[in-house]
């Protein structure tokens, strides 16, 4: 009996140590199908590469919204909106493990899974728009009074492509947060990879102006914030400064923030030399709203 207890008493101990060790974002997570009465493309078909079998989860091809919700919201939300050069997701990163930080901030955080293009360039809009709907449905019970959507890379360009490309006010985000992102699709600055699995190898030079986002910017594009390093020689700062202008051009608030060193993908790593600096300035910037 003496045995039983001390074995219930200690297995109490380390589950309760284990929790604790656990990172606050990592408790209560609601993950949310987008689409489970089929997906609205009805011909869309995954055919995904050896590469993506290897580095994406066998269910990859189900686009899912992880919701990890503030305690303490403050009325704000971020959709994130990983990279991965429209062939994988960088949803750690540039994804789950910005959310404490967040969260710390009364600010409900989800990260949205999206579906590969595989041929079909409007897939990944569809997914960001299915979880703006989402939310907004649940907004009141989370406590959300605005939306923003934020992207890294090629998830940058998705969540620039939802803030430029929106198809109702619903789906409007309320701002936007970009993190060295991919923006168009002219092919003397964009980043090929996201390029070739968004639009394919050889689009029609419709497909390239309608994904190349600095040309849809107006006046009821919501205003941004971009984040790069001078030395990315993965996607040129290009994109980035382009924006900025085509949203200054617009009369539309905008804040740029290029910092010397870093190069691209760093997300939420603190091998970034500026992520202090990077994530106060957010924190500030995301105060108007």
């Amino acid at each position: 009996m003496k045995n039983k207890i001390l074995l219930t008493v200690v297995l109490f101990a380390v589950s309760f140590l284990f929790a604790m060790a656990q990172p606050q974002w990592g408790r209560g997570v609601n993950k949310i199908m987008l689409w489970q009465d089929g997906f609205p493309e009805k011909e869309y078909v995954a055919k995904p590469s050896d590469f993506q079998k290897k580095m994406l989860p066998s269910d990859f091809m189900e686009a899912k919204l992880e919701v990890y919700k503030a305690q303490n919201p403050n009325g704000l939300c971020i959709l994130e909106c990983p990279g991965g050069g429209y062939t994988m997701l960088s949803d750690s990163h540039e994804g789950r493990q910005m959310a404490g930080w967040f969260n710390s901030l009364g600010i409900t955080y989800c990260v949205l899974e999206y579906r590969m293009p595989f041929g079909f360039s409007h897939v990944p809009l569809h997914d960001a728009e299915r979880a703006m709907q989402i939310i907004r449905e649940n907004a009141e019970e989370w406590g959300i009074q605005k939306i923003g959507v934020m992207g890294c890379s090629a998830g940058g360009h998705l969540a620039s492509t939802l803030a430029t490309h929106y198809s109702s006010a619903e789906m409007r985000p309320d701002f936007q947060i970009l993190l060295y992102p991919v923006i168009t699709m002219d092919r003397t600055y964009t980043h090929m990879g996201s390029f070739e699995n968004l639009l394919g190898t050889n689009p029609p030079q419709e497909l390239i102006d309608e994904f190349s986002n600095e040309k849809h910017v107006n006046a009821s594009t919501p205003p941004a914030i971009l984040i790069l390093s001078a030395d990315d020689n993965v996607v040129n700062p290009k994109n980035s400064i382009e924006y900025y202008y085509a949203l200054r051009q617009a009369g539309v608030s905008a804040s740029l923030h290029i910092y010397p060193l870093g190069g691209h993908g760093y997300g939420n790593g603190d091998f970034f030399p500026y992520k202090r600096e990077w994530t106060e300035v957010v924190e500030k910037w995301l105060r108007q709203f």
